[in-house]
């Protein structure tokens, strides 16, 4: 889900992503490349190269329609569960 919300605001190449990641959440570079194959293969995402200065291409990675719709799908589904884990919080456990 925070893959597909990052390539929401535009193509990104791998790195990329792993760096913007890394801002809010401890993950290691060597954990999204799989995430992003695993995306690809299910059709959430495509990939083009594109010529880097000073190095080898770099491959992009752009959300498809239905990368959108799968993770506006997992926002609910997130929304829902943390809501829920909320109610438990603020309750003690307690149903009401």
């Amino acid at each position: 889900m925070c893959v597909l919300s990052l390539l929401r605001n535009g193509d990104r190449y791998g790195y990329d992503v792993a760096c913007e990641l890394s801002k809010t959440m401890e993950v290691s570079d060597g954990s999204v490349y799989p995430v992003l194959r695993r995306l690809k293969d299910d059709g959430y995402v495509t990939s083009y190269l594109e010529e880097a200065s000073g190095g080898p291409p770099r491959k992009y990675y752009v959300i498809t329609d239905a990368g959108s719709d799968y993770m506006k799908s997992l926002q609910s589904e997130w929304k829902q569960l943390t809501g829920d884990i909320n109610k438990l919080l603020d309750n003690g456990g307690q149903t009401t």
